[in-house]
């Protein structure tokens, strides 16, 4: 989902909620955040040293990226996001069946 479609949605609840359904809301989204959320577990020392030696073996075979190639790569995924902020319509339409969804689950949750 692009930013602005986000800061749109964003917008849409704080202008339409009350502050305790956004207190709410903001619980219930950071449960659902933590139940998606895998573990993260550090890696051993042979972990690491195997990811060093690919790494290593990678670059001897030549299959790396240089700063000229990796900057061309952000460049190119900076412009897909632009012309996704360029959708501002279909980001508008997606922030009103959104807000219409979380009000129906404000509401359901008062009765």
């Amino acid at each position: 989902m692009s930013t602005a479609t986000l800061n749109g949605l964003r917008d849409y609840l704080y202008d339409t909620l009350s502050p305790a359904n956004l207190i709410w809301l903001g619980k219930q989204l950071t449960e659902y955040g933590y139940m998606q959320e895998k573990p993260q577990k550090p890696y051993t020392k042979e972990e690491l040293k195997a990811r060093i030696e690919l790494s290593e073996r990678q670059f001897a075979e030549g299959k790396y990226q240089d700063f000229d190639e990796a900057m061309d790569e952000l460049e190119e995924e900076f412009a897909e996001d632009e012309k996704v902020l360029e959708m501002s319509e279909a980001s508008r339409a997606f922030v009103g069946r959104a807000s219409c969804y979380v009000q129906k689950l404000c509401d359901e949750r008062l009765e």
